[in-house]
């Protein structure tokens, strides 16, 4: 019996093309809402980025898992390791790269010149965080790194920040977060909050920094829209975000 729902944001909940959520998403919730079964954000946004939504969340995994919380009660902070924060930004710097950095509540960037910058924020539709010199971004605590790069610096970069991992989900740029955190393990958190088990969820996403929580949680259900790596990791592979997914897979897997 499915007890919980954790949704990715960005091409999952919202579609790349119109950065709404879906009116068969809108009433796929309300159907959850009507059995009693919970309903959460499992996102790499940090809280400040996710948009106001038509549907309820009981709870939120934000950025990659390195910050949960439910209503004013944080379960599970773990934020990269100062020095390695540190590191990241002299390397960025000494290489000219776009950085964004996201501590508890706050956000930065280094550059809003950067091309790859800019096509984040059209793709996703946020607003770009606050231009800060890198000079001014140490010693802050931060939780999760974008670190616009090709994948071929991915490496020579983990080499240098060995508590640190890169799900990377885009060609041109990657989450960089601490090695042990994961959508899967801040989900963990919250079902221990509410005392559920992992086979009483489903969770749905598109992203490579998906595949964790699609394995973990009892049902996973990859979008169509998801790469077809995504898609191996997956129980179920459902329409895309601009078809109805969400309502579709909860439809045919009998949960609403």
């Amino acid at each position: 019996m499915i007890k919980a729902a954790f949704f990715d944001i960005d091409g999952t909940l919202l579609s790349f093309n119109t950065h709404q959520v879906s009116p068969g998403t809108v009433r796929a919730f309300s159907a959850l809402r009507a059995k009693g079964i919970r309903t959460f954000i499992a996102s790499g946004r940090p809280k400040i980025l996710i948009p106001d939504m038509p549907v309820w969340f009981d709870g939120y995994v934000t950025m990659n898992g390195g910050y949960c919380f439910v209503g004013d009660k944080v379960l599970l902070r773990n934020p990269i390791p100062q020095e390695e924060t540190d590191r990241w930004l002299h390397y960025a710097q000494d290489n000219h790269l776009c950085t964004m950095l996201f501590t508890d509540h706050q956000m930065a960037i280094n550059t809003l010149a950067d091309p790859v910058a800019n096509a984040i924020h059209r793709q996703l539709a946020f607003e770009m965080p606050p231009l800060v010199d890198i000079d001014n971004m140490f010693g802050h605590e931060v939780y999760q790194i974008i670190a616009v790069m090709p994948s071929s610096r991915d490496a020579e970069v983990l080499a240098m920040l060995p508590h640190c991992r890169l799900p990377r989900w885009h060609p041109q740029f990657s989450d960089l977060v601490h090695m042990d955190n994961s959508k899967a393990v801040g989900i963990e958190s919250v079902l221990h909050h509410f005392g559920f088990d992992c086979h009483e969820c489903i969770a749905f996403g598109d992203g490579g920094n998906d595949i964790e929580m699609l394995e973990y949680c009892g049902i996973g259900v990859a979008m169509g829209n998801a790469d077809d790596v995504v898609k191996a990791h997956a129980d179920h592979v459902t329409t895309s975000v601009d078809d109805e997914g969400i309502l579709n897979a909860l439809t045919s897997l009998h949960i609403i």
